[in-house]
């Protein structure tokens, strides 16, 4: 009987697809934040902030959970795809989320435009269905991983409404 210890784990770990994962996610993350960090300190999302957004200490604390959560589910997905085809749809649904991702960033804080920011999160919302549908075919522990993100982006999208 073989033991199930650290080397075997560590053994199989696709180091390639777990750099590159980790690499796109957290990318994607930083690019956003260089909108976010100044925007919520500005004086204008002082002035469009609805009184039910939480405290800004808890939105970096969620974003790092759900782009963890993220990363995992895409690295899970791509290790377990059994096709060029299939991998293809998990790469372009998963990049489409990150430009769009970025993109609500981009709009919300970059240009200060809460209605652009808001069509992006429909969009959004309708990328991350189709994530948990590719990843759910692939491996459904992935695509519960995309759960939580999901919540998340109904919830930004009331405050981004309420916003406008």
């Amino acid at each position: 009987m073989k033991k199930r210890g650290k080397k075997n784990f560590l053994k199989n770990i696709n180091w390639g697809i777990l750099f590159l994962s980790l690499l796109t996610v957290y990318g994607t993350s930083l690019l956003g934040s260089l909108f976010t960090a100044s925007g919520v300190k500005s004086f204008w999302y002082m002035t469009v902030r609805p009184s039910i957004t939480p405290p800004n200490i808890v939105f970096p604390i969620v974003w790092n959970i759900l782009f963890f959560l993220i990363f995992i589910s895409l690295y899970i997905s791509l290790t377990k795809v059994k096709d060029k085809k299939t991998s293809s749809k998990v790469e372009l649904v998963f990049g489409i989320n990150f430009v769009l991702n970025f993109l609500w960033s981009f709009f919300y804080f970059g240009l200060r435009n809460p209605l652009l920011g808001f069509l992006d999160l429909i969009l959004l919302f309708f990328s991350i269905i189709a994530m948990i549908g590719v990843t759910w075919k692939i491996n459904r522990k992935a695509s519960w991983l995309l759960v939580p993100y999901l919540l998340w982006i109904i919830f930004a999208g009331l405050l981004n409404y309420l916003s406008i």
